[in-house]
């Protein structure tokens, strides 16, 4: 795992937030950790294919999650993850992920993403805990969303 991996990642959600949300995000501490699915959480999975292989995961509190969609809907109040909801969030992802893969294109290095698939649960995902970079995400006002790569 290189840190560096992360970075085209962590500048494009601060630009995709603070477009869509109107909040300019913090960095937190760059950190290795297990990535382990608990409940109450919102989890958008990405897969990275070509010189790149694995897969970044966005994790956030399911308030976060609703705090978050509320914003990108200009401040109309979400109470629940509806089908809607999780599309909103979906395509956070998808943006981050977009942008993030362009900015490794801009460094020579080619890769390609999978549709997100967001889960509502841990017992859904059936993600097998794994080490990744981890860097959370502080909003102000919103909460925290945690950028984790697991990359090979």
């Amino acid at each position: 795992m290189r840190a560096e991996y992360i970075n085209p990642f962590l500048e494009s959600a601060r630009i995709v937030i603070e477009q869509v949300a109107n909040v300019r995000p913090a960095a937190g501490e760059l950190g290795v950790k297990d990535v382990k699915y608990v409940e109450k959480y919102i989890w958008i999975q990405i897969g990275i294919t070509g010189q790149m292989q694995g897969d970044i995961v966005f994790g956030l509190h399911e308030e976060v999650a609703l705090k978050m969609v509320s914003a990108m809907m200009g401040g109309f109040v979400i109470t629940e993850m509806d089908e809607m909801s999780k599309s909103a969030i979906s395509e956070l992802g998808n943006m981050i992920s977009g942008n993030a893969s362009t900015m490794l294109f801009n460094q020579g290095v080619r890769v390609d993403i999978t549709p997100p698939k967001v889960m509502h649960s841990a017992s859904s995902a059936g993600f097998a805990p794994k080490k990744a970079l981890t860097i959370p995400l502080i909003m102000d006002g919103i909460g925290e969303l945690d950028i984790q790569v697991l990359i090979a």
